[in-house]
């Protein structure tokens, strides 16, 4: 990591940028794939499976057998950690239902608002190197709450065309019946489009390479929702002298494993705990499967020294990052002045990873800044809220006038008519 120390502000703006990749240069060939499937349906997903992972699939859906065989072939300790996370999730996210009185704005004039579930949802779940069971509850269980009738799951499948049992139990814990062996830009193009045996859904969910993250942006030029602009995953971390630096660079080694275009920050104001730091993670690192991969996250990512707790707030809401975690003395003070950030861990003993699995709130969050403008996922993601109204021939009365002079100052003649004619009728 590159250590900094009492970076001015004029620099900060510099630091907050992320190591992105352009992706534009994926784009034709994205395109090419869209048209491929557009044209040949089913034909394409397989084609497309034979050329970029090396074998052609038996069948393109997951049969009853395959979920139902998949409870046998995990353990038995897995099962009951994907229940506890499963029951965690889910009250969390039941209580985020909300139900709106209906408002009388003014005598007669009455305005309610409605939660309407999306009907045709469409999860993406990576199924490579690091197959995101985790990720299916955190998306599969918002959807069934808000009652999306028609869930279809799309996730790539080993060499030897197998979809990993762990999303196979999982996808049965919850129901969901249509589980498409793809995966890449073709799989997010199947969700978009439609073909033979994939549905076409409204909005698509979920993580991905480079490649599904740009097809995702791609499809909202075509009519197709999706949950928000997703890029590499991130940590930062404020620590002080209350911080265990063990447990900080454990937490910084979490993300980094991720992938090599991760980034992980860590805020102090003390360079004797970011060099402490520093050292444990040198140490685990070296004890990690993934080594290699958190390395190259490492050389994108930095140790800053602040010169207050004050500093290190201003810095983490301007650099908004995915997961922010604070390891420090005044926690309730500096946790009260966050404004930009995807989902906050508080205290010592609270590792952002108790997020990405099993506490209750959910880990698909805003990366690359854009936790200034967007939310994680939640219950509201999967609905759409459909306002009311009714009005009484009296709440007419009341409102009418003030609609005729509104309509009338912006010349919109036949909105003014359209109360006019109501109110010469009374």
């Amino acid at each position: 990591m590159k250590k900094l120390l009492y970076p001015e502000t004029i620099v900060w703006p510099e630091l907050a940028k992320r190591p992105v990749k352009d992706l534009q240069e994926l784009e034709p060939t994205i395109r090419g794939i869209f048209k491929l499937v557009q044209e040949q349906g089913d034909e394409a997903l397989y084609q497309l499976a034979e050329k970029y992972d090396g074998k052609r699939p038996d069948a393109l859906l997951a049969t009853p057998e395959e979920l139902a065989t998949a409870e046998y072939e995990i353990s038995a300790e897995l099962k009951e950690a994907i229940l506890q996370a499963y029951s965690n999730i889910q009250l969390f996210h039941l209580q985020q239902a909300e139900q709106m009185p209906i408002v009388e704005t003014m005598p007669g004039v009455n305005c309610w608002r409605k939660s309407v579930a999306i009907e045709k949802v469409g999860l993406y779940i990576p199924g490579g190197t690091a197959p995101l069971f985790s990720t299916l509850l955190m998306l599969g269980i918002p959807a069934k709450l808000a009652g999306c009738k028609q869930i279809v799951l799309c996730t790539p499948p080993s060499k030897e065309g197998a979809i990993h049992p762990a999303i196979r139990y999982t996808a049965s814990l919850l129901g969901i019946e249509t589980i498409v062996k793809a995966g890449g830009a073709q799989a997010v193009a199947a969700m978009a489009f439609g073909t033979e045996s994939v549905p076409a859904v409204s909005k698509i969910f979920g993580p991905g390479n480079q490649y599904v993250t740009m097809a995702k942006q791609l499809v909202t030029q075509l009519g197709v929702a999706i949950d928000m602009p997703a890029g590499p995953s991130e940590v930062l971390v404020m620590a002080d002298e209350t911080a265990d630096p063990a447990f900080v660079a454990a937490d910084l080694l979490s993300q980094a494993e991720h992938g090599p275009d991760s980034q992980v920050v860590l805020l102090s104001t003390s360079e004797t705990i970011i060099d402490q730091v520093i050292s444990e993670i040198e140490k685990q690192l070296q004890e990690l499967p993934r080594e290699a991969v958190a390395a190259q996250a490492l050389e994108n990512s930095m140790a800053i020294v602040m010169k207050s707790a004050r500093q290190m707030l201003d810095f983490s809401n301007l650099y908004a990052p995915e997961h922010l975690i604070l390891a420090i003395k005044d926690l309730q003070t500096i946790a009260d002045g966050v404004v930009n950030a995807g989902s906050v861990f508080l205290g010592n003993y609270t590792p952002e990873a108790a997020g990405d699995y099993a506490s209750g709130t959910n880990h698909t969050l805003p990366t690359n800044g854009y936790a200034r403008a967007y939310s994680g996922v939640s219950l509201d993601s999967f609905v759409r809220k459909i306002t009311f109204q009714y009005i009484t021939p009296e709440g007419l009365q009341n409102i009418g006038r003030t609609i005729e002079l509104m309509a009338d100052a912006e010349g919109l003649q036949a909105h003014k008519n359209a109360v006019s004619i109501r109110l010469k009728k009374l």
